[in-house]
């Protein structure tokens, strides 16, 4: 699984699956073994702004962290994304 980068962000990977890049650009917050059963899944806009369309286990504080991190780092993010997906950022 692809990792957005290697350190953990609020204590989480940030990840997608080669089964994800048939969607828009999005982002999985997950524990240890990246089980996607209990991560969250934010989709990323074009500006940086996510949409979190699952919480996983994560607190208040680590979701509200990890956006801060994902509008912070998107376009290299997008960077890593663009080289397996097709599919660009989240238009909903």
């Amino acid at each position: 699984m692809p990792k957005y980068s290697e350190d953990k962000v609020f204590g989480h990977y940030l990840y997608f699956t080669s089964y994800c890049v048939v969607e828009a650009m999005h982002v999985h917050a997950g524990d240890e073994e990246m089980t996607q059963g209990k991560a969250a899944k934010f989709f990323v806009r074009d500006d940086g702004s996510s949409v979190m369309k699952r919480k996983g286990d994560l607190t208040a504080r680590e979701v509200k962290g990890i956006q801060a991190y994902i509008k912070k780092h998107y376009l290299a993010m997008y960077a890593k994304w663009s080289r397996k997906s097709r599919n660009g950022f989240y238009r909903g």
